[in-house]
C-alpha cells in the first residue's frame, strides 16, 4: 500500500505582484512555512518557470527544482490548464479565450492552437527534465455550448466534435508517452471532458491511450450532483493526480445546477475553502489509499468568501490530518495460526 504524498499547494491562485507571491523562491518559502511539502506549478508566468527553457535545458530545470528544494519542498507537477484550453476552442469563445494566448497569436485561431499544442508538449519535456511523473491540463471544448439539447443537436454533431478533439490530442498524448509522462485531464465544466461519460467517449476515440489519464477534483462533481466516491471506484486506475478542493451545493426554489447566471457568491453551487463545504474527504482519502493512489494531495484554493491566505494556512493542516499513513501489516496478524499446507488440506477435506 502507498501513503499519499502531501500536503502540496497549487500556486496559480496565489501568484501576484507583491511579496511573497511574486517569485518562485519567495512563494516556496511561504508555502513551506505553512507546512506544505510540495508545489504544483502553473506554466504561464516566467517568474516561476520558463516553460520552453525548462523543456530545452536540463540545467535550467535543475535550477528551478533547486529553488523549490532549498525551501524544503518538491515540485509535484506542472499545469497547462490555460494552454490546454486553447487546443480546442469553439468559435463562440474565440474572443474570450484570446486573452489566454500571447498577443502575437490573438485573432488567429490556427496560430493560437499551434502555440497551445507546442506549450503542452513543452510541459511534457519539462516534466521529464524535472523528474516528474504526471502533468495536468484541460481538454478544451467544441461541443460544450451545446451541452443542453435545445435546440435539438444535429445528428452526428457530438461524435464529430469528439473525433476532432481526439485528432488534436492524440499526437500530444503520443509525445507524452515518449517522455514517460502521464497527461491528466481535469474533468471540469466548460470542457468537453466534464464527467465520466464524456471522458469515456474521448478515451474510446484515442484508442484507450495509456497516457490519457485523470486529475481527480471532487468539487466539480458536487456542483453537478455526480457521485464523486463511486467515480473513484470506476476510474481509480486512471487517476494519477488530485486537487483537494471543497464545494457546496444548496439548491433553492429559485436556483439549481445552472446557477441562474449569478456570480459565484450567489450561486447554489460554489467552491469553498477546505472544511467549509460538503465534500466527504474522509471517504475520499480512504478510497484513494485503498486503491494505492500514487500521487500528491494538492490544495487548489478557490472560495468566494474566505481570504486566500487563510485558506492556504488552514488547508495545509486539513490535508495533513486527512492523509492516511497506510498500514504495513494486517490488523489481525496477532491471531494468525501460521501456514501449514497439510492442515489447510485437512480442513478443506482435500
Amino acid at each position: 500500500m502507498v501513503t499519499i504524498k502531501g500536503p502540496a499547494l497549487f500556486i496559480a491562485q496565489f501568484i501576484g505582484d507583491k511579496a511573497p507571491f511574486n517569485d518562485l523562491k519567495s512563494i516556496a518559502e511561504w508555502a513551506g512555512s505553512l507546512g506544505y511539502k510540495g508545489l504544483q506549478l502553473p506554466t504561464g508566468d516566467a517568474r516561476f518557470i520558463d516553460l520552453q527553457k525548462a523543456a530545452e535545458s536540463k540545467t535550467y530545470a535543475d535550477e528551478i527544482k533547486g529553488i523549490v528544494n532549498a525551501a524544503g519542498l518538491e515540485i509535484t507537477e506542472l499545469s497547462t490548464h490555460i494552454q490546454g484550453q486553447l487546443v480546442a476552442v469553439n468559435p463562440v469563445y474565440d474572443d474570450l479565450f484570446d486573452g489566454f494566448a500571447p498577443e502575437a497569436y490573438r485573432k488567429n485561431p490556427k496560430a493560437r492552437q499551434e502555440w497551445a499544442v507546442q506549450q503542452v508538449k513543452y510541459a511534457a519535456k519539462a516534466s521529464q527534465n524535472l523528474g516528474l511523473a504526471a502533468s495536468v491540463t484541460f481538454s478544451g471544448a467544441f461541443a460544450w455550448p451545446f451541452m443542453y439539447p435545445w435546440p435539438q443537436r444535429p445528428a452526428g454533431m457530438v461524435d464529430a466534435a469528439f473525433t476532432e478533439l481526439a485528432k488534436r490530442w492524440t499526437p500530444i498524448l503520443n509525445y507524452y508517452d515518449e517522455q514517460g509522462i502521464d497527461l491528466c485531464y481535469e474533468i471540469h465544466a466548460g470542457e468537453d471532458l466534464h464527467d465520466g461519460v464524456t471522458y469515456e467517449m474521448f478515451l474510446e476515440k484515442v484508442n484507450n491511450h495509456s497516457r490519457a489519464n485523470l486529475l481527480y477534483d471532487p468539487s466539480h462533481f458536487v456542483l453537478q450532483c455526480l457521485d464523486y466516491l463511486e467515480y473513484i471506484d470506476i476510474y481509480h486506475e486512471r487517476i494519477k493526480m488530485m486537487h483537494v478542493k471543497d464545494a457546496e451545493f444548496n439548491p433553492t426554489g429559485r436556483q439549481g445546477v445552472y446557477g441562474g447566471y449569478q456570480n459565484w457568491i450567489d450561486r447554489a453551487g460554489r467552491f469553498r475553502s477546505l472544511g467549509d463545504g460538503q465534500v466527504d474527504f474522509k471517504s475520499i482519502f480512504s478510497k484513494l489509499a485503498q486503491y494505492d493512489f500514487p500521487g500528491w494531495a494538492v490544495l487548489e484554493w478557490e472560495c468566494a468568501l474566505k481570504h486566500p491566505e487563510d485558506g492556504a494556512r488552514e488547508g495545509a493542516q486539513f490535508i495533513k490530518d486527512h492523509i492516511i499513513h497506510v498500514t504495513d501489516r494486517v490488523f489481525d496478524d496477532f491471531a494468525a495460526s501460521g501456514i501449514d499446507a497439510s492442515l489447510n488440506n485437512k480442513i478443506l477435506g482435500i
